[in-house]
């Protein structure tokens, strides 16, 4: 077979085409040849040192001779590639390649990796590490199962991110020894605020009624927070701890909660714990992992009775019945939480909280109440279309949003009052979808003024997934201020800019989409003028096309569909999951986008072949 890329399958890293500068650069991935176009960069830059079979860091690139096996060997060629974006190849002291070679080569062995057919790739649901409670999930976890409002997880250090950007990866939940003291304080503060009545359920008489009374406290307790049945060993454990406290004297609620403190700091509630795989195998989850995954995917919390009593009959396995539960969860009020830490850490609305401020004295309009309506606005909307089962596409573009008085008023509709977030419905495009959202719009903003930089680099890399790569290591700085200067606008200095050739690559694919949101200030309050001067919001990609304001440019996303789907559907996947993806995973994507197009896009078609995926339903050690 000739080494020539094969046009099939879906192509996650095909925006670069449209949004790339130079001639050939701009070309379709499938129509770049390898004999004419790639090899010979790949001989200049890159065979002198991974050549042969023993090449550098035993990395050899010429060892695959065909498509198959590049696509085979995806573990090296993804690593070229991310050295190639990151221009950390070639090394110092040999020639290197232009920017317009870089995207080429890039474009080309990322197209050829995402077209891998399912025959190239191992068959591999993954294997997730055992998962430790991330912050949010103990909070809801405690919450449902206690009744409690405290959210004593916010005192434990903080959760790090890991593939896909999410703080519920199980590769970066580490345990520090703090935060096993912060987990006995936890355990403390969640009893004492347990409402007595809510605890002792079954009421208690003479001495031996007590213990009875202790031990049915007990069972009922602990297979919600070990997410599963319990042993009679398990059981009688906790006991000891209660007998043991009723000898030196507590009482009987202190006894019974010195037992379920133990519960609460055992492993068994802590991390989220499934049964290894045989060696080399994969397995189906038993009904109760099954659960406790579903839950804590789309409620970041343990699996409520219904999902217990479905597993108990070993019936959520069914397809129709994992379909109808994900339309009940995504009713419930708990798909709020799901919201907030896919949404908020996606989009990254969350910053608004800590690293966006804007400058006080130039946007006095901005308080720290207009900051929490923009942030609900944002999480309510993205909690409407996952609930109400209707189009992702309105993620891009949509003819309602959620307001209050104050955001209202900062957006100038009329008639919005109080401080309830309530649906509202658009008059025209300038608004509707995450991208000119206010908190979007501020968070792409510095201090004193706009950046089409940051809203265009956004735009690439949290819509489409394909960030553009890390600035060279010296960038000129443009100041703060967005006022005319030197008988140029904010806009002509950019484009100076621009026109350094080591600059030129990236910010012909960011700026023209950041330009398109130039009406929008760096609160996101609509303007005409800037410093006296009419906005200029027309941009014109590399490969052409031109439109002018958010309306044209939500129209030209909408056109790149399957950029955008195909970045949300491994998003949502690696965030329900709780790992980043690998290239085994890529069949199980393809699948997924698949069934999502045949369904109009519907956010339930989503959810639901995530949850009926192998990647999701099983797993491999």
């Amino acid at each position: 077979m000739k080494l020539a890329l094969l046009a099939s399958g879906i192509v996650l890293i095909s925006a670069f085409a449209p949004f790339s500068k130079g001639d050939n650069v701009a070309k379709p991935a499938d129509q770049i040849t390898y004999e004419k176009e790639i090899q010979p960069l790949l001989t200049k830059y890159c065979f002198a040192c991974h050549g042969d079979k023993d090449g550098a860091s035993g990395i050899s690139l010429t060892a695959d001779k065909t498509v198959l096996s590049i696509q085979k060997n995806q573990e090296h060629w993804r690593k070229a590639v991310q050295q190639i974006r990151e221009r950390a190849m070639p090394p110092a002291g040999v020639p290197h390649p232009t920017q317009d070679e870089r995207d080429k080569l890039s474009l080309w062995i990322s197209h050829t990796l995402d077209a891998a057919g399912e025959n190239a790739l191992p068959k591999n649901p993954g294997r997730i590490l055992i998962h430790r409670l991330n912050r949010a999930e103990y909070n809801h976890t405690v919450r449902d199962v206690f009744g409690v409002s405290l959210t004593p997880a916010d005192k434990f250090p903080g959760d790090g991110g890991g593939g896909g950007g999410f703080d519920n990866n199980a590769d970066t939940l580490y345990t520090p020894p703090i935060l096993m003291e912060r987990y006995l304080e936890a355990a403390g503060e969640v009893l004492d605020a347990t409402p007595h009545e809510k605890l002792f359920f079954v009421r208690a008489g003479r001495k031996k009624d007590e213990t009875l009374q202790a031990r049915n406290v007990l069972m009922h307790y602990m297979p919600l927070l070990y997410r599963r049945p319990v042993t009679p060993v398990e059981i009688e454990r906790l006991m000891r701890l209660y007998a043991l406290s009723r000898k030196r004297k507590d009482s009987q609620e202190a006894s019974v909660k010195y037992a379920l403190k133990a519960a609460l700091v055992s492993p068994n509630f802590l991390f989220r714990v499934e049964t290894p795989s045989p060696k080399g195998k994969s397995r189906d989850l038993n009904d109760y992992e099954l659960a406790s995954r579903l839950s804590y995917f789309l409620w970041t919390s343990c699996p409520d009775a219904e999902l217990y009593r479905l597993a108990s009959e070993k019936k959520l396995r069914s397809p129709k019945v994992l379909e109808a539960q994900v339309l009940r969860m995504m009713k419930s009020p708990k798909s709020r939480d799901y919201a907030e830490s896919f949404a908020g850490q996606w989009l990254k609305v969350k910053d608004l909280f800590t690293s966006s401020l804007p400058d006080n004295g130039r946007f006095p309009q901005f308080t720290l109440a207009l900051r929490d309506a923009m942030y609900e606005e944002t999480i309510s909307f993205f909690q409407s279309v996952m609930s109400e089962d209707t189009s992702l596409l309105k993620l891009i573009d949509a003819d309602y949003t959620y307001l209050n008085e104050d955001l209202a008023k900062h957006y100038e509709i009329p008639n919005i009052t109080g401080k309830a977030m309530r649906r509202v419905r658009l008059s025209d495009h300038r608004r509707g979808g995450v991208l000119t959202m206010a908190s979007v719009l501020t968070l792409t903003s510095y201090p004193q003024r706009t950046s089409p930089v940051l809203r265009g680099k956004w735009v690439l890399g949290e819509l489409l997934g394909t960030p553009p790569p890390p600035p060279p290591p010296v960038v000129a700085v443009l100041g703060t201020n967005d006022a005319p200067e030197g008988g140029l606008t904010f806009r002509q200095r950019l484009e100076k800019h621009r026109s350094n050739p080591a600059c030129a690559s990236c910010h012909s694919r960011m700026d023209p989409l950041g330009f398109g949101l130039e009406n929008f200030d760096a609160t996101g309050k609509w303007r005409k003028e800037i410093a006296g001067q009419k906005v200029d919001a027309a941009g014109q990609l590399a490969s052409g096309e031109k439109f002018e304001g958010p309306a044209e440019l939500k129209n030209l996303l909408l056109q790149r569909k399957e950029e955008f789907l195909r970045n949300l559907s491994q998003r949502t996947l690696s965030f329900a999951l709780g790992r980043g993806l690998e290239p085994y995973d890529l069949p199980s994507v393809k699948r997924i986008l698949a069934k999502v197009e045949k369904e109009n896009y519907r956010s339930g078609a989503l959810l639901r072949e995530i949850v009926l995926s192998d990647p999701f339903q099983k797993r491999q050690d």
